[in-house]
This record gives C-alpha cells, structure tokens and sequence, in this order.
C-alpha cells in the first residue's frame, strides 16, 4: 500500500537527516518539501517517510538499517553493518536557476536582484553543506554569459576549506561547478 501525502504532512527522508513539511508537488511524482532549514527539495515518494505525532521520532545519529534492524526480532546471525565507500558519497546538488530558486514571475526583477536571490541561495547552500558534513555541493549555475559563475567562484573563494572545479561534464554540462569541502 502506498503512502498518499498531502499538503502540511510532516515527513523524513530516509537516507539522510533532513525533517519538513509536504509544500506541493513536482513533475514525475516528486513531492516538493521545504525543510527546516527553509531549503526546497524534490523526493520521490519512496525517499520519504510521512511522520505522526504518536510515533516516536527518528534519532538522526542512527542510520536507517539500525533503526530497521530495532524493529525486526531479534537474530542470532547478524550481518554487519556496510559503510558506504568514498566513491557512493552524498553529492549535495542545488540548481540556481531562478524558476527552481522563486516561485512566481521575475522577468520584471533588475538583473542585480536576479544575481542577489542566486548568490544568496548558493551562500545559504554552501553553509547548510558544512553545516551537515557534506564533502561535495554541485551548484547548477547554466550556461550564460558566465556572470553567475565568476560571481560564484569570487564567493567561494572566501571560504577556506573549499576548493573549486568544473562539475561531471557528462552529467550537467558546462553549465555547474563541484565544490568539496574539506571537513575537520
């Protein structure tokens, strides 16, 4: 049976620690979430789990598979936990296109407000990123005349732990930069 959300449902995602609330829906199913921390996300609906007031809240320093393992009776034969590989490391990706960023019309906007909104979103995209422990952010910026990006890549320069490269050509194009973070 499939879990139907609505609207104001608070819900989880299962492979990481984010919590919020159902705020719409997107295109090929996807449920639009804003999380606590205000961020906009797509899920698939089997990415997340809907979230009642009896239930007891997740612990977020638990993976998924102990919570699970909790659950389920108890087996003699248990099978050990797998960590992930460096290579299956969470990619934190934010697009930075305006549609994706504000809802509504901005073609009336100036281009300096549309560049502000984009710079605020990546600033507020890096520091949820260190906040968290990510190692890599891709910031999907698009083509253009490059303004974006060298505005990008002047922001980024100012944190110290972050080094700068063009994001998989194959996967997005000219049109982003990966970001890793080098966390203590």
């Amino acid at each position: 049976m499939d879990t139907i959300f609505l609207i104001g449902d608070a819900v989880m995602v299962l492979d990481d620690s984010l919590e919020g609330k159902v705020i719409g829906f997107g295109q090929h199913q996807y449920i639009k979430i804003e999380t606590t921390e205000g961020f906009i996300l797509e899920y698939k609906p089997n990415e997340i789990i809907k979230v009642s007031k009896e239930e007891t809240p997740i612990q977020f320093n638990k993976s998924v598979a102990q919570v699970l393992a909790e659950k389920e009776p108890s087996k003699k034969n248990k099978a050990p936990l797998i960590k992930p590989s460096k290579k299956e490391q969470m990619i934190f990706e934010v697009d930075l296109h305006l549609e994706k960023i504000i809802s509504g019309k901005h073609q009336h906007m100036s281009n300096f407000d549309k560049l502000s909104i984009q710079l605020d979103e990546a600033k507020k995209a890096i520091e949820f990123a260190i906040s968290k422990r990510y190692q890599r952010v891709v910031l999907i910026h698009g083509v253009g005349e490059g303004v974006l990006k060298s505005e990008l890549e002047f922001l980024l320069n100012r944190y110290e732990n972050v080094s700068i490269q063009e994001a998989n050509y194959n996967r997005y194009g000219l049109g982003a930069m990966e970001i890793y973070i080098k966390q203590n």
